[in-house]
């Protein structure tokens, strides 16, 4: 029972740290990168001898997906919840003749817009939650705007 119970806790640790790993890999700095792969892999080096142990291949393996499956989901909520919320830009195209109604349908996100522009308005709106940002998209596609999105970076 000792042998499962270790093989459990090493894949629970080698399963959150690779994917930490995966996502300070991506937006981390090269030494957080570097220093996140190698403790990966030394846990990973346990993992491999803990895999070759007398249990059953069939409960290693179900193990090993359960898991996978339960770490990365808890995660990946885990960062989503340490999110913060950044300014996002959404400039839109929408037909002139909805122009009016979604200045109504967003007055309380901030925004501005050039009317004019053809058959078109075109806005810009300025989300600082993500609430905003769901709100706006639910209320433009529904007047058929065409839009893009641009996210605050760190100059």
């Amino acid at each position: 029972m000792n042998l499962f119970i270790i093989f459990v806790l090493l894949s629970i640790v080698n399963v959150i740290l690779n994917t930490f790993k995966t996502t300070i890999t991506v937006k981390g700095g090269k030494l957080a990168a570097a220093l996140i792969n190698a403790v990966t892999f030394f846990v990973y080096t346990y993992v491999i001898i803990y895999t070759s142990c007398d249990l059953p291949m069939f409960l290693k393996a179900s193990v090993t997906a359960i898991i996978n499956f339960v770490g990365v989901y808890a995660v990946k909520w885990f960062e989503e919840k340490a999110r913060k919320d950044k300014l996002w830009k959404v400039e839109a195209t929408i037909p002139a003749k909805y122009t009016v109604a979604v200045d109504y349908d967003l007055q309380d996100v901030p925004h501005n817009y050039i009317e004019g522009i053809g058959k078109y308005t075109i806005f810009n709106f300025y989300c600082a939650t993500q609430k905003e940002s769901a709100k706006v998209k639910d209320i433009i596609n529904q007047y058929g705007a065409k839009y893009f999105v641009s996210e605050t970076k760190i100059l």
